[in-house]
């Protein structure tokens, strides 16, 4: 054991004996040495091999090796951490083997789509061009939720071996004559994307098919005096629901179209004529855009509803079930019996336009509606509705 000089209490110089430093402590060394926060005593021998420099044992005074191990002495519990560690997922890759040797982008974690591909790929890649093209969401749940159902249907099949035998039963397994005309569309839009787009596929199983004519149901219109009863009942509601109800109710504006509408899109340069533009997400709708001339009476209640609510972006930042919920709350404060939805609201806009002499290419460009036979019988029901009553 080293020792060490120390004065005592009577003057008297003693050798003290001084215990060694712990192993592994900077400043520890073989044999005598220094003593901490002194220098060497005389007669103290020289460590062999030179004086020994204190060793450094990196950040925070532990080894790389101390700091990339586990902070435990536990082995068992060394073992269950290199164990966690292993299960970890790994990385996707970004690149996966195509064909002649080429790299397939993994597009959010996709594999290449083939003809050999199964429809379970080839769906998640439809939905894919279905979000990336701007396409309403309920039209993306729906296609995708047909399409489900004719993958559970046809089992484990690649998209080149889905036949018109599968089609036949996913469209003949529909309760409804609404249910296979949604089906077959939500089918053949699928199998055209594989066909045009991903260019995986030459035959269109859907081909031959063809939808049941689902014949329109007369609309049932507000009379003038419901029509002015949901106008004051809306202006006692919350402070959007006059504003909303009049978009729907004079420009025939619809539900989407409604909740889509900015403060940037009414142009109130002419404050007495505020002019109501109805723009689309990028496509979605090409070519139904609009632009709606409103009136006085119409800025006065934009004006007030802008002081009182300051939106600003979306005028109407609510969902579909609030509208419906605030129009039939307004219905039932304004004491009409019959039933009044958004939709009744823009029919009654419509015929309003047939009986001031709108004809059917007007009323297919007021409402933005596609220029198809369906759309052109739509309005037909219109004018029949705005003819004259018989004498």
């Amino acid at each position: 054991m080293a020792t060490a000089r120390r004065a005592t209490a009577d003057g008297e110089r003693r050798e003290i004996p001084v215990p060694p430093l712990p192993v592994g402590t900077a400043g520890a060394a073989d044999g005598p040495s220094r003593v901490r926060g002194r220098g060497a005593v005389a007669g103290d021998p020289e460590p062999t091999g030179g004086p020994r420099r204190r060793s450094t044992r990196g950040r925070n005074a532990v080894t790389a090796a101390e700091r990339d191990g586990p902070p435990t002495g536990d082995p068992e519990l060394a073992r269950l951490e290199a164990a966690a560690a292993d299960a970890r997922p790994d990385q996707l890759s970004l690149f996966a083997p195509g064909p002649r040797g080429r790299l397939t982008p993994l597009l959010g974690g996709l594999g290449a789509i083939e003809h050999g591909s199964s429809l379970e790929l080839a769906r998640s890649w439809y939905r894919r061009e279905l979000e990336q093209g701007r396409r309403p969401r309920n039209t993306v749940e729906s296609y995708c939720y047909d399409l489900k159902v004719l993958d559970d249907l046809v089992g484990p099949k690649a998209i080149d071996q889905v036949d018109r035998r599968d089609i036949a039963r996913f469209l003949g397994d529909a309760t409804s004559r609404v249910t296979r005309k949604r089906r077959l569309t939500s089918a053949r839009r699928f199998f055209r994307f594989l066909i045009d787009d991903a260019r995986v596929l030459t035959v269109d199983p859907t081909d031959g098919f063809y939808p049941h004519e689902i014949p329109l149901q007369m609309p049932v219109p507000l009379f003038a005096d419901e029509q002015k009863a949901m106008l004051d009942a809306a202006a006692d509601d919350a402070p959007w629901a006059l504003p909303a109800v009049w978009l729907m109710l004079r420009l025939g504006l619809n539900r989407g179209e409604l909740l889509a509408l900015r403060r940037d899109e009414v142009d109130l340069t002419d404050p007495e004529r505020p002019v109501v533009w109805v723009v689309h997400e990028p496509g979605a709708k090409r070519g139904r855009e609009r632009r709606l001339a409103a009136d006085a009476e119409f800025a006065a209640i934009y004006a007030a509803y802008l002081e009182d609510q300051e939106p600003v972006d979306r005028l109407f930042p609510y969902g579909p079930p609030a509208v419906n919920v605030m129009v039939d709350r307004v219905r039932e404060a304004a004491g009409i019996a019959k039933e009044v939805t958004p939709a009744t609201l823009r029919h009654t806009f419509a015929v309003e336009k047939a009986k001031a002499g709108a004809d059917e290419d007007q009323l297919v460009a007021l409402l933005g509606l596609a220029d198809d036979p369906r759309s052109r019988r739509s309005v037909e029901r219109y004018v029949r509705l705005a003819a004259p009553p018989l004498a």
